[in-house]
């Protein structure tokens, strides 16, 4: 690799904030749309998950505490 091919390297520009909306926008321009609906039905999925996860962690805890309470008792 050559010092010019080193300091072209799109990684190097990818690290600048304008650098870091090109590279989103070139990726944008790159995938097709059935990737692209495929990435937000996986990303709807993985949201509707932690929403789900979050309800039942709460739930637990409040259990937990009710079953030390009776303990103490």
């Amino acid at each position: 690799m050559t010092r010019r091919e080193f300091y072209n390297h799109p990684g190097w520009r990818w690290c600048t904030a304008q650098g870091a909306r090109d590279q989103v926008l070139l990726l944008g321009l790159q995938t097709t749309f059935r990737e692209k609906l495929e990435w937000l039905e996986e990303a709807e999925t993985l949201a509707l998950r932690m929403r789900a996860s979050r309800r039942k962690k709460p739930k637990a805890e409040t259990s937990r505490r009710k079953e030390e309470t009776r303990k103490q008792k």
